[in-house]
């Protein structure tokens, strides 16, 4: 057996037990669904992080900044990770206010509406369903490359690892085994982009070097390769499909289920934010390192037929044998912390969203339905195709078209009625399903400025309205909503505020600082080798490169700020 099969082994059967142990302590229902509510920071961040990073940010992403988009993916801004800091300010903090059990119930008790529970619960079912099989498949297939067994065997072992603790142990595990998972890629993420800058000359010549590769022209340059044989026929189509993509990306990761119902765990209001805000600092520093790594092996071997797997083939030929092995192990430990995710807020969703909730919820009832779903996704990942960034790309938008405005105006509009928010998420789903496939099967063709998800957005924020004229909002909705704008007592403190505004005193320190490090470390190598500067001298400003890593002093600096000013104000004792 290889150190690679032996590795994972170790590190998959290690999580499966300290999920199962953790297990023991589930008594109640909220200790399964919600973990107690009792989630301090580091956990929280923990669990934010490995809910999201799986095989399609490893594979998917990682080969699509291989194949030709390095730059992009380093030069701009990392607009998606500001969802998670808007997010938790203007939606995660008010739906822990809540204490509800899952999020679909939230928009059930915010609009007392079981019908809008119903609908949110069976996206979350489809959605969650479909993403559940992609990184299952993802997983598999990491496992039949590595260890030599075959794919239905992958999927069988890996539906197996994620199913046992979720199904045992809820949240309480799924929060524990994240948090280790992330210790684990991350680390390793973060050692393999070290030692493969180290073996290419360092930094700076690596930027050189890539830039100079004939095989990928414009690999390193901001709009990364474009033109004939790609999705966007000029720079300004792509400039603008990358736009659209992450801003409705920064929507999932503020209101999606598999981010905001990690706020539900959170033991007070002031983890909810702080970990939220320190979730954007460490997610953009490990995208840094997985992207980069994506692209730096180019240097090694431009001609990787299959794309997706060039994080393995860096892990089998350019590092050290141990730390492939981790490396290897990590990526195999995200899909699975991501599966343990999907696959308990589904489980969830079947036993409390989809029929009126009675005494018979009990956690018997939940793990039954919870093992149905996984049994159904276990059959459909043996039968179906894989593609994991495309089909996980389609499944993540629809959550930002659906959920997205129904749920930060749940909050912060007093005329979206029941009805509103009902059409709302039914028309922002359909808007952005029905154009994404005709453009799939080939029978239209969308401009970038067209993207699904963003008509999606629209046909959602105006069906909200259309469906909120004329009906009229009942004193149960506006009393609910005024308790959400209540600050709990419990959570306004003057030492615990000034805690948590070192979070974003930190995202506006990145923000300062990112730009600097960008041009020295990313633009000038960029510039010396594409040969529009010499060495020694200033960089030019007349390409776009230069100014597009301003982008962290333009947007997160103001974030950092808007989130100081509503922290002090919403939680010191005087604002009492």
């Amino acid at each position: 057996m290889s150190i690679f099969a032996i590795t994972i082994a170790l590190s998959v059967l290690t999580f499966v037990f300290i999920g199962s142990y953790a297990g023991r302590q589930v008594k109640t229902l909220d200790d399964y669904y919600v973990a107690g509510r009792r989630a301090p920071t580091f956990l929280i961040v923990g669990t934010l992080v490995a809910s999201n990073m799986s095989t399609t940010v490893f594979m998917g992403e990682a080969g699509f900044t291989y194949a030709g988009q390095l730059g992009p993916y380093l030069l701009l801004p990392g607009l998606t990770v500001i969802g998670y800091a808007y997010g938790a300010l203007f939606f995660g903090t008010f739906l822990r206010r809540s204490r509800a059990t899952t999020v679909a119930a939230f928009f059930g008790e915010r609009f007392a509406s079981p019908e809008l529970q119903q609908i949110a619960g069976w996206t979350i079912i489809l959605g969650l369903g479909g993403y559940l099989l992609v990184v299952t498949q993802g997983a598999a297939l990491l496992l039949s490359d590595l260890t030599g067994i075959s794919y239905e065997a992958g999927i069988a072992i890996a539906w197996l690892s994620y199913s046992v603790f979720t199904l045992y142990a809820g949240s309480k595990g799924v929060v524990i085994t994240d948090t280790l998972m992330f210790l684990l890629f991350t680390g390793a993420s973060m050692f393999v982009a070290i030692h493969l800058l180290e073996g290419f000359g360092g930094i700076s010549q690596t930027i050189q070097d890539l830039t100079r590769l004939e095989e990928k022209p414009d690999l390193t340059s901001w709009h990364g390769t474009i033109g004939e044989g790609t999705a966007w026929p000029t720079a300004l189509d792509f400039l603008i499909w990358i736009v659209v993509i992450d801003l409705s990306w920064s929507l999932v990761y503020a209101v999606s289920p598999w981010q905001s119902s990690r706020h539900l765990m959170a033991k007070s209001e002031h983890v909810v934010l702080r970990a939220s805000i320190y979730t954007v600092l460490v997610v953009i520093f490990l995208q840094l390192a997985i992207y980069g790594a994506g692209g730096f092996v180019n240097l090694a071997n431009p001609n990787i037929e299959n794309e997706e797997t060039v994080l393995i083939w860096a892990a089998t030929h350019l590092v050290p044998a141990l730390l492939g092995a981790v490396l290897v192990a990590g990526i195999v430990c995200a899909a699975l912390s991501s599966a343990s995710t999907f696959l308990s807020l589904i489980g969830f969703s079947a036993s409390n969203d989809l029929t009126v909730k009675t005494s018979a919820t009990n956690l018997n009832r939940t793990r039954l339905a919870m093992a149905s779903i996984s049994a159904v996704v276990l059959v459909l990942s043996l039968f179906l195709p894989h593609d994991l960034f495309w089909i996980t790309l389609f499944i993540g938008t629809v959550f930002a078209s659906s959920w997205g405005p129904v749920g930060l105006m749940s909050i912060w509009s007093r005329s979206i009625t029941a009805r509103g928010a009902r059409w709302g998420m039914i028309a922002g789903l359909l808007a952005n399903i029905a154009p994404a496939a005709l453009d799939y099967l080939g029978f239209i063709d969308l401009p970038s400025y067209l993207e699904p998800v963003l008509l999606g957005i629209v046909a959602s924020i105006m069906f909200t309205y259309l469906g909120s004229r004329g009906d009229a909002i009942t004193q149960q909705e506006r009393d609910y909503l005024a308790f959400l704008h209540r600050t709990p007592a419990e959570d306004i403190s003057q030492d615990a505020t000034r805690i948590t505004l070192v979070a974003p005193m930190l995202l506006i320190a990145y923000g300062c600082l990112m730009p600097f490090l960008l041009l020295h470390f990313y633009v000038e190598p960029y510039q010396i080798g594409a040969g529009v500067i010499a060495v020694g001298e200033s960089i030019d400003w007349s390409g776009l490169e230069p100014w597009f890593v301003l982008g962290p002093l333009v947007i997160h600096v103001p974030l950092g700020v808007v989130a100081w000013r509503v922290i002090r104000k919403r939680y010191t004792p005087e604002a009492a």
